[in-house]
C-alpha cells in the first residue's frame, strides 16, 4: 500500500542501503534522474555523488548519526552530463536503509521566471495598445492638417515642408504599428519548422555571407500548428539581431547555430505540455549586457546603436500568440535564444 502511494508522488523518492546502493525508486525519481529501476537496482548512482561530493557526505552523515538531514540547492550531475539544482532530504529508516527525497528546483525557478515573463508580455501588450491609440489619433489630425495646408500655401517652395510633416507622421505611424507586432489575422496550419529555418537561413546567408550558419536539426520532429509567415518573422528577428551584434562587435569567426529539439513533459508558464518544439538560435558573439537582460523583450529597448528595440519584442509577441515563449541564456562568447512552442495540437 505504501509503495503504491510513493509511486504516485511527484517528489522523487529513493530507498538506499547502508552502502548507498539503490534498492528502489519511484517513477518520479526515474524521470528526474533519467534512469530505470531495473537498470540501476543494486548499483551506486553516480549522480548521488553530486558536485564536489556534497550529497554523498550528507548521506553518510545521516546514516552514521541516525538523524535526518536536509540540504538546499545541491547540484546533481546526471548521466547525460547536464546538472540540475535540487533540494533533498535524507532520512535513516534503519541501520541499513536510507530514504532519500529529491525535489528539483530548476523547474520551479524556471516556471516562476516564465510566468513573470508571460505576465510582463501581457502588460506590454496592453500598454502598447493604449500608447498606439493615444499616438495615432493626433498623428492622423496632424497629417490631415498638413495636407490641407499644402493646398492653400501661396509659395510652392513651402510645399516641401508640409511633405516633410506628412512623411514624418507616416514614419511615426509605421513605428507604432511595428511596436504592436503583426496586424494581419493569424493563419494557423500544419507546418514543418525546418522549412521555416531553411527560409531564414537563406535570408541570413544572403545578408551576412561572412557568418557561418550551421544546421543542427532533429529530423524526427513532427509538424506543428502555426502561422508560417509569423514564425519566419520571429526566428528572423532573433537571428538577425544576433548577426548584427556579432558584426558590430567584429566577432572573430562569427558563427550562428540553428538547432531544433523535442522537449517531453515540458512546462511553459504554468501549463505542462506532452511535447514541445525547441528552436535554438546560438551565437558566439559578445553576449547581452547585464543591464539589458531583464528588459530584453521590452519594446524600444536595444543594446545596439542602430537598433530599434522592436525585433525581440515582436518575436516574443508572435511566440506568445502560439502559446509559446522565448527564453535566453547569455554569456560572452555564447548566447542562446530558445523559441518554445507546444506540439501536441499538431
Amino acid at each position: 500500500m505504501y509503495q503504491r502511494l510513493l509511486e504516485h508522488l511527484t517528489t522523487a523518492v529513493l530507498l538506499l542501503d547502508g552502502t548507498q546502493r539503490v534498492r528502489w525508486l519511484n517513477p518520479s525519481a526515474e524521470a528526474l534522474l533519467a534512469v530505470s529501476l531495473g537498470r540501476v537496482q543494486g548499483t551506486h548512482l553516480e549522480c548521488l555523488e553530486g558536485v564536489n561530493g556534497g550529497i554523498a557526505e550528507v548521506l553518510t552523515k545521516a546514516r552514521v548519526e541516525f538523524h535526518p538531514f536536509t540540504q538546499r540547492e545541491a547540484l546533481l550531475r546526471l548521466a547525460s552530463g547536464d546538472s540540475i539544482t535540487v533540494d533533498f532530504t535524507v532520512t535513516p529508516l534503519s541501520d541499513d536503509e536510507l530514504l532519500l527525497e529529491i525535489e528539483p528546483r530548476d523547474r520551479l525557478l524556471r516556471i516562476s521566471r516564465e510566468e513573470a515573463l508571460i505576465a510582463r508580455q501581457e502588460t506590454i501588450k496592453v500598454l502598447s495598445r493604449g500608447l498606439a491609440h493615444e499616438v495615432k489619433n493626433p498623428l492622423g489630425g496632424i497629417r490631415g492638417a498638413a495636407q490641407l495646408l499644402e493646398r492653400d500655401l501661396p509659395d510652392p517652395q513651402l510645399v516641401e515642408f508640409t511633405r516633410i510633416i506628412v512623411e514624418e507622421v507616416d514614419r511615426l505611424r509605421d513605428l507604432v504599428d511595428r511596436m504592436l507586432g503583426p496586424n494581419h489575422p493569424e493563419r494557423h496550419a500544419p507546418l514543418n519548422i525546418h522549412r521555416v529555418l531553411e527560409r531564414v537561413r537563406t535570408l541570413l546567408m544572403a545578408e551576412h555571407p561572412q557568418v557561418e550558419v550551421v544546421r543542427d536539426y532533429d529530423p524526427s520532429l513532427p509538424e506543428l500548428i502555426g502561422d508560417e509567415a509569423q514564425l519566419i518573422q520571429a526566428v528572423l528577428n532573433v537571428a538577425r539581431n544576433a548577426l548584427e551584434a556579432m558584426t558590430e562587435n567584429a566577432t572573430p569567426s562569427p558563427r550562428l547555430i540553428l538547432r531544433t529539439r523535442a522537449k517531453r513533459q515540458f512546462t511553459l508558464g504554468a501549463e505542462r505540455h506532452r511535447l514541445v518544439c525547441e528552436v535554438g538560435i546560438i551565437d558566439n558573439g559578445p553576449g547581452i549586457p547585464e543591464h539589458l537582460r531583464e528588459t530584453l523583450f521590452y519594446p524600444m529597448v536595444s543594446g545596439r546603436a542602430e537598433g530599434s528595440g522592436l525585433g525581440l519584442s515582436i518575436a516574443q509577441s508572435i511566440l506568445h500568440q502560439h502559446q509559446g515563449l522565448i527564453e535566453c541564456d547569455t554569456a560572452p562568447g555564447h548566447t542562446e535564444f530558445r523559441l518554445l512552442t507546444p506540439l501536441e495540437t499538431a
